[in-house]
């Protein structure tokens, strides 16, 4: 033999045995502790192992009105550092729920030339000025705002449930968004389905309040029942942070001014029974945010050996908590996320460093660790910088998935026979070196879902059944041109020869034409288009190479053993 067959040869043999070291975990159903050099295994998908599909949307009406709200009373702050003086915000004018717009009242009317210069000065671009009457100045979010707080949302959003997500340890999920105001988010194999939901929804909106202890208990209890008798009550089930914006709608007139309604969540022992909600009159405006924390981990209290949430915050944060902490001795701050108060402990003292930690009662001690892990997590990966609401939800069980894996192995099984028979009964030797180079062509697609960490699904089988079909069609196009070569009269060697090299441009047309199909689908697909799109793509690569080259390599050896004088074809 050549010397460049044997270096193709043992090509070929490195690629070969790399690729059975690389897919044996799969076929075997290794474990991660098991001894064997190689760990990874085939991804499958949401359709195969089963899991959960959600789509989640965004209410950019709730969105631009706080949004309206926070440039107020910036402009407002602006103007009392800037003039000494400022404005009362009058209520937003929602007659076109996604163009909100906020009226700023003044003591006098010549107070609004500053505003407005202020406006230009600082907030150009972001806020327009919409109206004028009196002492009453009307001011809106600019389009170009509304279209960046539009994008920025939406990809924050799907950075955030792909950080929590890494954390929950769910192998390749799929995040992406859907329109403008939509996220499609895919986790195969989750099992715990209400944790998973819970993790990806909490907008993990952490905030430090002081507790306004002016009002007595007896006149918040009265609103809470003027509330219930209106029909706003909450209920097992019901999401605290709706509740509690409800609740603050309904009581807007009541409330003493700059404050807000938030509660405690206490569950119950018993799993049935609707949790007991405890009421706090807190200041509107947040000392301190989520945005000045640095770190959260589950710790445990060294008195009572309970889980809690330990957090730090960043140089900036520690300095206004000292600061805060110091101004407000005796009074009590609460420590709120999305709405639920997790605790409101007494300051005692000045507390510098910028640590602290979230208390977590009233339940198991089970439940209490989950809780604190949970919490620690969502705050780690970020806050969601806006609500989202749980528009579709489907659950895939593992029973459907298995089904369409047993299915697709016997069809498989049964498409292989076939195949096969027919190959060994048309080509008879050669049909030998083609079912060889299909084996490993197979191999070679499915190390590489291996190493590219990819995930098989449904259409992704479909792929790779549609790729055995091209490597079958290749292998045709060659043996029918040597065959042609052979009616020639034409030497069996030159007739090998010349059937392969007439039959590589037809193959590589042919592969790239389908290639180009398979990158607009990767590109321009989502979901189950882009699974068939990737294993199509590795199986054109696999294909040329098994086809051509592999079965060259098959042949020069059949042909070097039989010294030309013969060919079973």
């Amino acid at each position: 033999m050549k010397r460049s067959w044997w270096y193709r040869f043992t090509f070929l043999l490195v690629v070969a045995i790399f690729c059975a070291i690389s897919i044996t975990p799969t076929v075997f159903d290794f474990k991660k502790e098991d001894n064997f050099p190689v760990k990874s295994k085939i991804n499958l998908g949401l359709d195969l192992q089963g899991g959960l599909y959600m789509i989640l949307g965004i209410d950019f009406r709730k969105v631009f009105k706080e949004e309206v709200k926070g440039y107020a009373r910036r402009i407002n702050f602006s103007l009392n550092d800037e003039k000494g003086y400022g404005f009362e915000l009058a209520d937003i004018n929602a007659e076109d729920a996604l163009d909100p717009k906020i009226n700023l009242d003044f003591t006098s009317a010549d107070h609004i030339p500053a505003a407005k210069d202020i406006i230009h000065s600082f907030f150009n671009g972001n806020i327009r000025v919409t109206g004028e009457e009196g002492t009453r100045l009307q001011i809106a979010l600019t389009t170009k705002l509304k279209t960046e707080i539009e994008e920025q949302s939406v990809k924050r959003s799907i950075e955030v449930i792909r950080n929590r997500i890494d954390e929950f340890g769910v192998t390749e999920p799929e995040i992406i968004s859907q329109g403008s105001d939509r996220i499609v988010v895919q986790l195969p194999g989750v099992k715990d389905i209400e944790r998973a939901k819970d993790l990806i929804g909490q907008t993990a909106k952490l905030e430090f309040k002081m507790v306004n202890d002016d009002i007595p208990m007896a006149s918040v209890s009265a609103w809470v029942t003027k509330a219930k008798e209106a029909g706003i009550e909450y209920k097992k089930g019901d999401r605290l942070s709706v509740h509690v914006r409800k609740m603050n709608e309904f009581l807007k007139d009541e409330l003493p001014k700059d404050t807000v309604l938030a509660f405690e969540r206490v569950d119950s022992k018993i799993q049935s029974e609707t949790p007991q909600l405890i009421p706090y009159v807190l200041e509107e405006v947040a000392k301190l945010t989520g945005e000045d924390l640095e770190d959260a981990r589950v710790q445990f209290d060294q008195q009572q050996n309970q889980p809690q949430v330990g957090f730090t915050l960043k140089s900036r944060g520690a300095k206004i908590f000292e600061q805060l902490t110091a101004e407000s001795i005796g009074r009590r701050m609460a420590i709120v996320l999305d709405g639920n108060v997790k605790s409101a402990p007494n300051i005692q003292t000045r507390i510098p460093g910028g640590r602290g930690t979230i208390t977590l009662g009233g339940q198991s001690y089970n439940k209490q660790l989950q809780e604190a892990r949970d919490l620690s997590l969502v705050l780690r990966a970020g806050a969601l910088p806006v609500q989202l609401d749980f528009l579709e939800q489907r659950t895939v069980g593992p029973s459907l998935g298995a089904d369409s894996i047993t299915k697709a192995r016997y069809a498989s099984i049964i498409g292989c026979i076939l195949v096969f028979a027919f190959i060994l009964a048309y080509y008879k030797v050669s049909g030998l070196f083609a079912i060889a180079t299909l084996g490993i062509n197979v191999m070679i697609v499915l190390a590489m879902l291996v190493g590219l960490e990819a995930t098989l699904t449904l259409p992704g089988i479909a792929g790779i059944a549609l790729t055995i079909g091209m490597a079958v069609d290749a292998n045709i196009i060659i043996y029918e041109r040597i065959r042609e070569e052979i009616r020639k009269g034409v030497g069996f060697y030159k007739a090998v020869e010349s059937g392969f090299d007439s039959a590589f441009w037809t193959i590589i047309d042919a592969n790239i034409t389908t290639a180009l199909a398979g990158i607009c689908l990767l590109n321009f697909g989502t979901g189950p288009i882009r699974g068939f799109a990737v294993t199509l793509l590795i199986g054109i690569f696999a294909t040329v190479y098994t086809s051509y080259f592999v079965s060259k390599v098959f042949f020069e050896f059949y042909m070097n053993k039989v010294e030309g004088q013969d060919i079973s074809i």
